[in-house]
């Protein structure tokens, strides 16, 4: 099985709900950032070390989906996602909000190391199927997000194709899609746990240093 990080794309502001919860603007197309690989970790119930002197840090749950072959135009998401997974795109927000009013790019921000868990992957149900799967994130025991597929201002398609005519896109690339609302500070010491529909995925335990 294909285990390669190339590309780690994410999409902002994909759920309408969140986009209200943190006053932005509705977005008219996919708004995509990157973030290195070198944020990427297992999220297998590992302890993460996040930066805990730059600010607040939030977390925001996404579906994750890996793309097993190069794009091709015309190809549809069933035939080009060989995986899916449910991550954590950790972000530094008061230093986005600095950075935001700067007019600069997020990378600071969202790129940190350890700033992308991602539970292993399991098969891909099928862009229908998955409509029929909440996910959620458990934090201290305590469900804080909830979302599904269909909430999506941009379904998978629009952006599968959307990035592959922007970027390219190809075997090993990860989309981070979207998180719905809820999103909140992260405490040293807290749980999380990632689940799809009844079964956990993966989770991580945070340490701010």
């Amino acid at each position: 099985m294909m285990t390669t990080i190339k590309n780690i794309y994410c999409v902002g502001r994909n759920y309408t709900e969140h986009v209200s919860e943190l006053n932005n603007a509705m977005p008219e197309a996919p708004m995509l950032f990157l973030k290195p690989t070198h944020a990427w970790v297992e999220a297998d119930g590992r302890e993460i070390e996040l930066p805990g002197g730059k600010g607040a840090v939030h977390f925001e749950a996404e579906l994750v989906i890996r793309i097993g072959k190069p794009y091709e135009k015309g190809m549809r998401a069933d035939e080009l996602i060989d995986g899916l997974g449910l991550g954590l795109d950790f972000t530094l927000r008061d230093v986005q909000s600095t950075l935001k009013e700067k007019g600069h790019p997020w990378l600071r921000a969202k790129g940190f190391p350890a700033s992308a868990p991602v539970t292993p992957f399991i098969e891909f149900p099928g862009v229908e199927a998955l409509k029929s799967m909440d996910f959620t994130l458990i934090k201290n025991g305590t469900e804080a997000q909830r979302g599904n597929s269909q909430q999506m201002i941009f379904d998978l398609q629009h952006i599968i194709d959307y990035t592959a005519e922007s970027f390219g896109l190809g075997e090993g690339d990860l989309i981070f899609t979207g998180t719905p609302k809820g999103v909140g500070p992260v405490a040293d010491g807290d749980t999380f746990s990632l689940r799809l529909g009844d079964n956990v995925l993966g989770g991580c335990r945070t340490t701010l240093k």
